[in-house]
């Protein structure tokens, strides 16, 4: 029995009992059903989510925590029980480790500015050759303002994280190590404890980019030792607009406020100002109210399913796209690592990128196609675009039959 076959035999979940709960999943593209596999941009929401929001537009909506009315009361014990949710999630000591963002990019520009008050010109920060522009590009403001200097973590040939190397870049002068959780292009898993422990002997502080991780694996930032974690809400089947940082309450309490104005302070006079304690110290002006609900309201849907099934079979629809799409001859698959989350990222000889995912689009399939705002890990791959298919929980294997097929055509119209 194929290994595809058999993860399909062994899984035990209810997907189609999953997919009841989405309402875009019924409905159809070009004429064919709907195949959505660009959950790696913005995963799709159940009905649990779109009730909280619209709940919390018509029911109960007023400002948060300064209000000394019934509604700012209602909506801010909703807001403020969104942020024990966030807690809950990924396991923080504390509900006062929770920093709402408006997502995982301003969560690790937060890090990155407040950090950045430490950062002296030679004081080195690694990323990996894998990471997504949002965990780059605030670092390479350092680089610019500051005189940081950037290393880069390499991945082996088959995409997995080469702990030793990372291990020989450390040194006194790294002050900051900000990795991936799980690649957004590859899939690879990275091993986030060791990388926590290599990292702290040395001395240098910790951000994983969970943005991805968090959505196929169970996050528990006190057995990681990780000193900051970022979640975003629309991968997570929550909101746009809407994310959280994960900080050690002592590291948080030590650095300095991202964005000033309402709600961060302690005390504002005109020749001095004096902070609010964390997390509110990093949460300037009127918060997303509504999404954060939405986010919560996201994050119990998830943690009400038994994630360790989710996992199984997520497992299995990658054994099975891996599988079959290696039948098919002429389509490469970038990302081989033994421990890797449910996408394929793949190139097809002959079709650009964009063209395969015109193609699948007019059989109803949505994938994507670019440089999956990784073009590091694309030059290193000898890339300029990619297409990629990247599963979720009410993704089926009927899908993975579609997505090959519809590349059978690919094939087809290009051979």
């Amino acid at each position: 029995m194929s290994s595809s076959a058999l993860l399909k035999e062994t899984t035990h979940f209810d997907v189609r009992a999953i997919r009841e709960q989405f309402p875009i999943l019924s409905r159809t593209v070009h004429g064919k059903p709907l195949v959505y596999l660009d959950n790696g941009a913005s995963a799709q929401k159940p009905q649990i989510v779109l009730d909280a929001l619209m709940r919390g537009y018509t029911d109960i909506y007023s400002n948060v925590h300064r209000g000394a009315h019934f509604l700012s009361g209602e909506s801010t014990v909703a807001f403020e029980q969104a942020r024990e949710t966030c807690r809950a999630f990924v396991n923080a000591a504390k509900v006062d480790e929770i920093v709402f963002t408006k997502g995982g990019t301003e969560a690790i520009n937060l890090v990155a500015s407040s950090l950045g008050a430490e950062i002296s010109e030679g004081d080195e920060i690694i990323v990996s050759e894998m990471e997504h522009h949002s965990n780059i590009v605030p670092w390479h403001f350092l680089r610019e303002r500051k005189g940081a200097v950037l290393k880069w973590a390499e991945i082996k040939e088959d995409g997995s994280f080469d702990l030793d190397a990372f291990a020989a870049l450390l040194t006194p002068r790294v002050k900051i190590v900000a990795i991936t959780h799980m690649s957004n292009v590859l899939g690879t898993l990275t091993p986030v404890a060791e990388i926590v422990k290599l990292a702290h002997g040395v001395g240098a502080k910790v951000l994983i980019d969970g943005c991805q991780g968090s959505v196929h694996e169970i996050v528990d930032v006190q057995a990681l030792g990780v000193d900051f974690y970022v979640c975003t809400g629309h991968k997570l089947y929550g909101p746009t607009g809407i994310g959280f940082l994960y900080g050690k309450y002592e590291l948080l309490a030590q650095m300095q406020p991202y964005q000033g104005g309402g709600e961060m302070i302690a005390d504002v006079y005109k020749d001095k100002v004096t902070y609010a304690a964390p997390p509110h110290r990093f949460e300037a002006g009127t918060p997303p109210i509504v999404e954060a609900i939405g986010l919560g309201a996201a994050l119990e849907f998830m943690m009400g399913l038994d994630r360790e099934a989710v996992a199984a079979h997520e497992a299995a629809l990658l054994a099975h796209a891996t599988e079959e799409i290696d039948k098919l001859g002429k389509v490469r698959i970038f990302g081989r690592a033994p421990n890797k989350g449910a996408l394929v990222t793949f190139d097809v000889e002959g079709a650009h990128p964009q063209d395969v995912s015109t193609i699948l689009d007019r059989a109803g399939i949505a994938v994507r196609a670019g440089s999956h705002c990784a073009q590091p890990l694309m030059t290193k791959l000898g890339l300029t675009a990619s297409a990629r298919a990247s599963f979720a929980l009410y993704n089926t294997h009927e899908e993975v039959e579609a997505l090959v097929k519809g590349l059978r055509r690919v094939l087809e119209l290009f051979a």
